[in-house]
């Protein structure tokens, strides 16, 4: 085994993680026009938990049908052109960055920083391949970097993101997980164990697992 990619990290602090320069909420008060508006919406909706019995994601969803008929003045309030329009807009094509900022905020089991701060996840490390289409299957591939290569945790830092993915992003994406190549003594059982269905669904049944992997999600932003 070669040496530890990731021990003794350098902890980055929140501020300086990756970002883009239009994150910066002052840009939907700024009045330089609907486009940056419409990305905020956008990346707020992608920052909560969309499972179905969420009640801000339904909200959420309803604010920002609201906020749109606003800035339109020519549409018209009535239901079922609203959903033929819908209907036709392709759909947002989400990037690396997007993804980053959902899983870099989440907690470490076994410190108080994040994923992001400890570099378990980075920025380079995610793959994204999305045409927009939304009848066509998109895919997401996250590596991380545990901090040390015999790490016991690292299946439920695994866990933890794909949870996170799988509750924020459209049904149309296919999430992988996988350990960066050389970062951990078993690298492979730890892929499987993260990418197998009917084990993660097994882990999300765990009344006692999904209790810490719901305190990790907790300090995403």
């Amino acid at each position: 085994m070669s040496e530890f990619i990731n021990e003794n990290p350098t902890v980055v602090q929140k501020n300086e993680l990756p970002r883009r320069k239009e994150d910066d909420v002052e840009l939907c008060f700024s009045g330089k026009g609907s486009d940056e508006a419409a990305l905020q919406r956008r990346k707020a909706l992608l920052k909560i938990d969309h499972c179905p019995q969420s009640q801000v994601l339904q909200e959420s969803e309803l604010l920002d049908r609201l906020l749109s008929k606003f800035t339109s003045p020519e549409s018209e309030w009535d239901d079922s052109e609203t959903a033929t329009e819908e209907s036709d807009e392709p759909a947002d094509i989400i990037d690396a960055q997007e993804i980053y900022d959902l899983i870099a905020y989440i907690s470490d089991p076994e410190h108080p920083l994040s994923l992001g701060q400890l570099s378990v996840v980075n920025l380079e490390d995610i793959e994204v391949r999305d045409s927009g289409n939304k009848d066509e299957m998109a895919e997401v591939i996250v590596y991380i970097t545990p901090t040390i290569t015999h790490c016991s945790l690292a299946t439920l830092i695994g866990l933890g993101i794909r949870v996170r993915l799988d509750r924020a992003l459209p049904q149309r994406f296919r999430v992988t997980i996988l350990l960066k190549a050389g970062s951990h003594q078993s690298e492979n059982q730890v892929n499987k164990q993260l990418n197998d269905k009917e084990r993660v669904a097994a882990a999300c049944e765990n009344e006692q697992l999904l209790s810490v992997v719901s305190k990790m999600l907790s300090t995403c932003q």
